[in-house]
C-alpha cells in the first residue's frame, strides 16, 4: 500500500490526501510532528532528502517528495490534469503560482501564527512583507475566478486541489476574504466536490 508521510495540519500534507481520497486510491498515513524534527532524522533524510513533508512510498518502493509533484503524478491520467496540452501547462503554471506566491507567504503566515513560540526570523517581516504578498496572491485569485468557477478550463484539477489547501484556511492565519467573494465561491465549489474531506480528517 502507498505510505503518505504527513503532518495532519499541512496543507501541502492535506493537499495529496484529499486528492488520494478523491481518487480512491488506499494509503497509509504516517505521521510526522514537523515541530518537534520528526522529518529531520537521518533515517528520513536519507530516504527523502528535502526533510518535509508530504513524502510518498509508492507500491514499488519507489520515493516522491514535494507536494505538487506527488499530486501530479497521481492526477496523471485522470480527470484532475487535462490531456490538453495547452490546459496542462496552464495547471503547471498555477502550480508553480502556488508554491512561489501562495504558499510561501499565506501557508507561512498560517504557520507562525499556529505556532507562536517558534523562534523563526520571518517574523520580523510578517506584517511589512509575508501578509501584503499573500493578499497580492489572492487578489491573482480573485481577478482571475471572477469570470470562472475553476482555475483551469471548465472542469475541478490539481491547480484547485492545490490552491484550495491553504487558501480555504487562510483565516488561520489572519488573512480576512470578505473582499474575495469570487474565491469564497470556489472554494464552496471546491468543497461540494465528490469525496471531499476536511483538512483534519486523516
Amino acid at each position: 500500500m502507498i505510505r503518505l508521510y504527513d503532518y495532519l495540519p499541512s496543507g501541502n500534507g492535506y493537499k495529496v490526501r484529499l486528492l488520494l481520497t478523491q481518487l480512491a486510491i488506499p494509503f497509509e498515513r504516517i505521521e510526522l510532528n514537523i515541530t518537534k524534527g520528526e522529518t529531520r532524522t537521518p533515517e528520513f533524510l536519507q530516504r527523502f532528502p528535502n526533510g518535509r513533508i508530504p513524502a510518498v512510498e509508492l507500491d514499488d518502493g519507489k520515493l516522491l517528495f514535494e507536494s505538487n509533484a506527488i499530486i501530479l503524478y497521481f492526477a496523471e491520467g485522470t480527470p484532475f490534469l487535462p490531456a490538453d496540452r495547452f490546459q496542462r501547462t496552464q495547471v503547471f503554471q498555477w502550480l508553480f503560482f502556488e508554491q512561489y506566491s501562495h504558499e510561501p507567504y499565506i501557508a507561512s503566515v498560517r504557520y507562525l501564527m499556529m505556532h507562536p513560540d517558534v523562534q523563526d526570523p520571518r517574523r520580523a517581516i510578517l506584517e511589512t512583507l509575508m501578509r501584503p504578498r499573500g493578499y497580492d496572491a489572492l487578489g491573482v485569485m480573485e481577478g482571475h475566478l471572477k469570470s470562472r468557477e475553476w482555475l483551469v478550463g471548465e472542469h475541478y484539477s490539481v491547480a484547485d486541489v492545490a490552491l484550495y489547501a491553504y487558501t480555504h484556511v487562510a483565516d488561520e492565519g489572519g488573512f480576512d476574504l470578505a473582499d474575495y467573494p469570487a474565491i469564497r465561491w470556489w472554494l464552496g465549489r471546491v468543497k461540494s466536490q465528490a469525496r471531499h474531506i476536511p483538512i483534519t480528517q486523516s
